[in-house]
């Protein structure tokens, strides 16, 4: 089986928060589950979250829940933090970037799959999500909610 091709997903957000507050419920992954409506739970191994960090993921569409693994492979306070997960080989990932205006932040999310992914992947998203433009149409309206809950909570705080 080949592995399946996989495009790049993204999404962006302004929020009137500095980095750091921004920083601070994205760094979160213990959080995941309140901002994201596909990973309904990040379980966080080893402390505090930092590159080499591995998590136990909880994802849900409908009735279909599956587990996934991740280990992060960027981390740098303020700026950027990127996980990858093991079982399809996608990297997600959260960049920080003070905004235009000057006075807020602007994050990008981003799924990429830069060596495709696994064919057991390409297969269950093909024959039990829906297919690829369909979970591709889903992944981006989660990733665009999960924005709009951190920039909530970040300007909240």
């Amino acid at each position: 089986m080949e592995a399946h091709v996989s495009k790049t997903l993204e999404a962006s957000i302004d929020v009137e928060a500095t980095p750091e507050q921004v920083w601070k419920v994205v760094s979160d992954l213990k959080r995941m589950g309140e901002w994201s409506p596909q990973c309904k739970k990040m379980k966080v191994f080893g402390g505090d979250v930092r590159k080499g960090t591995t998590t136990l993921n909880i994802n849900r569409k409908g009735m279909l829940v599956w587990p996934t693994t991740a280990k992060v492979v960027e981390f740098q306070p303020n700026k950027a933090i990127a996980f990858r997960i093991v079982e399809n080989k996608t990297i997600w990932s959260y960049t920080l970037t003070p905004s235009a205006t000057g006075t807020g932040t602007t994050v990008v999310e981003k799924r990429e799959a830069p060596t495709g992914t696994s064919a057991v992947s390409g297969f269950l998203v093909k024959n039990v999500l829906g297919g690829t433009e369909q979970f591709d149409v889903e992944l981006l309206e989660g990733m665009n909610k999960t924005l709009q809950r951190i920039k909530s909570e970040s300007e909240n705080a």
